[in-house]
């Protein structure tokens, strides 16, 4: 019987230790993914991966260096650890880096509350064609729908095990199930696309591929025949679907890594007035059956609830050990990190605050302006928050949606779209991130 990723993380620290490493920590990977795609009607791709990665952060003094490999013989261990101590040694020095102190390890965590891995059996292949078939069928029977450019379930189980040279060790399993659909719309130069999936720890708690399957052959068919307003200043409705990517310009600004290198236009903004009053933004990484959910992170610290905006105002920053280090901080237990880089901070599950106000009820308040379905490219300036970004959606008169829109630039500046926006009541409870519609007044549109 091959080794357990556990067993693996202890093996390399072994071979970190002969190597003459000071200290070091170790993570393995061991999964299986299987991906299906359809098109009209028959199999397009199928693909299945099985292995198991390594990594190991080996550290001789504050001198530090990270391999990784997919081959997990000990003699490969072993070479691996004595590359990476040699390469340690002629690294620059890092008077931030190293392993977390004992004192701060997490212990005791219950893995089985967080329910991150579904006991169901492994979906067979023709079950998930079945399902991307069934996605694919909904959408093509929408009059209208010139094409399914793809149609995609898909399935992973993955084991993650961490064990550092401090006396930590510990692992937990994950499992995912997905469905996608992209449906096109008209022809030629008429042509507009959209999309809708899901993805769920647990098999059972998946929508139907025909949900899916209907709902973007909705979207892309709602798209038709666009239009562009008149250039001019407007309030801008965020859509649900795409409103959480306001919530991650300001988690990256408020990420310890852009802080520590001066590079956040909230660097001054520690314990301000960020969002509206009445506004939370909390951190939850114990919520079961999420994708983002963790007992500890990746330098073995427990993870724990954080309010990272209380009534508003900015509480702290998202830390890992080093850069709390560098800034004369605690971390936040936010440490992330893969099989073959290095550390950094990063959040996890996150809801912000509902409002009282359906959708609806924001556009009949917005009069006329924008309803953002999509977006794509970003400008950001990560000094300043100005934002720029293609946009397309509904164009709203008199509160009621006129014609659709596309082509277009929204444009503002990230401290004053946060700190006027008001959200809406209809967040998805069951995402990673759950953040409702969000109204923002007086943005620049550039249109005709």
């Amino acid at each position: 019987m091959p080794p357990s990723p556990l067993d693996l993380t202890q093996a390399l620290l072994q071979a970190a230790k002969t190597a003459g490493a000071d200290s070091a920590d170790a993570i393995a990977l061991s999964g299986t993914s299987l991906s299906i795609d359809v098109r009209s009607g028959k199999l397009e791709q199928a693909e299945r991966a099985e292995g198991r990665d390594i990594g190991l952060r080996v550290f001789v003094g504050h001198r530090s260096a990270i391999v990784s490999a997919s081959d997990t013989r000990p003699e490969t261990m072993q070479t691996m650890a004595a590359r990476a101590v040699a390469m340690a040694k002629e690294a620059p020095e890092d008077p931030h880096s190293g392993i977390a102190d004992p004192s701060q390890l997490a212990k005791g965590w219950d893995i089985e509350a967080l329910e991150l891995h579904d006991p169901s059996p492994e979906p067979a292949p023709e079950a998930l064609q079945d399902d991307a078939k069934r996605a694919e069928a909904a959408a093509q029977a929408h009059e209208g729908i010139s094409q399914v450019q793809s149609a995609s379930a898909g399935y992973s189980a993955t084991e993650v095990a961490l064990a550092a040279s401090n006396g930590f060790s510990g692992s937990y399993r994950r499992t995912s199930r997905s469905v996608s659909c992209v449906a096109i719309a008209g022809s030629g130069l008429s042509m507009e696309r959209d999309y809708d999936g899901d993805g769920r720890v647990f098999q059972s708690e998946l929508r139907s591929p025909e949900d899916i399957g209907n709902t973007a052959a909705t979207r892309a068919l709602a798209r038709t025949n666009p239009q562009r307003p008149k250039t001019g200043a407007y309030p801008v409705l965020f859509d649900e679907r795409i409103s959480s990517s306001l919530v991650g310009h300001l988690l990256g600004a408020a990420n310890g890594a852009a802080i520590a290198r001066g590079s956040s236009w909230l660097l001054q903004d520690l314990g301000g007035q960020i969002l509206p009053k009445g506004m939370d933004l909390v951190e939850n990484p114990h919520r079961p059956r999420k994708s983002a959910s963790r007992p500890f992170d990746a330098e073995g610290l427990p993870t724990q609830v954080r309010r990272v905006i209380n009534d508003g105002v900015l509480t702290g920053w998202t830390l890992d050990l080093a850069n709390a280090r560098k800034l004369g901080m605690t971390s936040t237990a936010n440490a992330a990190r893969s099989v073959t880089g290095g550390v950094s901070p990063a959040t996890w599950n996150l809801e912000l605050t509902q409002g009282t106000s359906t959708q609806a009820e924001l556009m009949a308040q917005m009069g006329t302006g924008l309803l953002v379905t999509s977006m794509i490219g970003a400008t950001i300036n990560p000094n300043t928050g100005d934002y720029s970004r293609g946009a397309a959606g509904i164009w709203i008169e008199n509160g009621e949606p006129a014609y659709p829109v596309s082509g277009v630039t929204i444009a503002g500046n990230l401290r004053q779209m946060l700190g006027s926006m008001i959200p809406a009541n209809d967040a998805r409870t069951w995402l990673t991130y759950v953040v409702p519609s969000l109204l923002v007044e007086g943005m620049t549109l550039a249109g005709e």
